[in-house]
């Protein structure tokens, strides 16, 4: 009887296979190059994150999974081109968190984050540290806060964009600090690092991904994150519920995406093997450079997930009363 149940085992694992396999003959995906959105300029978080996976979902599939770079409108220009694509699985979108916040902030957008795609996948999650230049006097976050209290107005704080991570999380540091700050958008994080690093802002809420490198380098220094415990590569830089913000607990998330009309088949073979590529040890040690944590969930989870995130932001940005000028 025993040797009966290890044959029926084997059997289901065989088949199981099999119909994987099946699925990968009956769509035929990918047979050419696929085009991989990032709505931000090269050299963000996002597209760093972006670009790992991807390099090796190109080694996986065989085929090209190109990215390219759509910036502009807070990411809004290149999601709606991909909300727009062939619903065929040959055009994705790789999106900061920040893809959930828009419709919160702005009106008559041409698409519907929710509603215009097919959640594949969440790629990674990172903290988000409190950067200023390592020329600045200010060495910690209760310095940040007197300095701007004893000159209201004067002082101001960057952003990648309107709507992402950093933004929220600087709103709402302000809010609760009761600071009167400038909020400055910029268009991706590097043009924003680069002021911080000159002097022209005075701070930036950024992922970890784009600007770890700098505080290491002594360019910048980190004044807090948003993690629940300190960051090994940082040990030195305290959580901000250790200076006593315990609310920014927030977190950026990198998400993959298809457009709304994506065959299931498709979406089933891109979440199996970005789930494997995130498992992969070389991917792993890539991610933990950049101080990013793969996640990798099932499309359903990762819808459900996205769900509660909008209704986190549009909690957030009320009670910090966020408008946009």
């Amino acid at each position: 009887m025993n040797k009966i149940r290890r044959q029926m085992l084997i059997g289901g694992v065989i088949v199981s296979a099999g119909l994987r396999t099946n699925v990968f003959a009956n769509t035929g995906f990918p047979t050419k190059a696929v085009k991989v959105v990032i709505p931000y300029p090269p050299g963000g978080p996002t597209d760093i994150v972006g670009r790992i996976v991807c390099t090796q979902l190109s080694e996986v599939f065989k085929q090209p999974f190109t990215i390219e770079n759509k910036p502009g409108a807070s990411g809004m220009i290149g999601a709606d081109q991909v909300a727009k694509a062939t619903p065929d699985g040959y055009t994705i979108l790789v999106n900061v968190s920040g893809q959930l916040v828009n419709p919160y902030l702005y009106k008559n957008m041409s698409h519907s984050p929710l509603k215009d795609f097919v959640p594949i996948t969440n790629l990674a999650s990172t903290p988000i540290q409190l950067i200023v230049s390592a020329n600045s006097p200010i060495k910690s976050v209760k310095e940040l806060v007197d300095l701007c209290k004893a000159e209201p107005g004067k002082h101001s704080f960057a952003s990648s964009s309107n709507g992402t991570p950093g933004h929220l999380t600087g709103e709402l540091f302000k809010s609760l600090a009761k600071l009167d700050v400038t909020h400055i958008p910029y268009k991706g994080s590097a043009p924003a690092i680069t002021d911080v690093i000159g002097g022209q802002v005075t701070f930036m809420f950024d992922s970890m991904p784009s600007s770890i490198g700098l505080v290491i380098s002594g360019k910048l220094r980190s004044l807090g994150v948003t993690s629940t415990k300190r960051v090994d590569v940082l040990p030195n830089v305290p959580t901000f519920i250790e200076s006593g913000y315990p609310e920014l607990n927030l977190s950026t998330w990198y998400g993959m995406w298809a457009p709304a009309g994506t065959p299931s088949s498709i979406i089933q073979i891109l979440n199996a093997e970005v789930v494997k590529v995130l498992a992969m040890p070389d991917t792993k040690e890539r991610l933990a450079k950049v101080q990013a944590v793969g996640v990798g969930d099932s499309s359903e989870a990762f819808a459900a997930f996205c769900k509660a995130e909008s209704e986190k932001y549009a909690a957030i940005i009320k009670e910090a009363g966020i408008t946009l000028q």
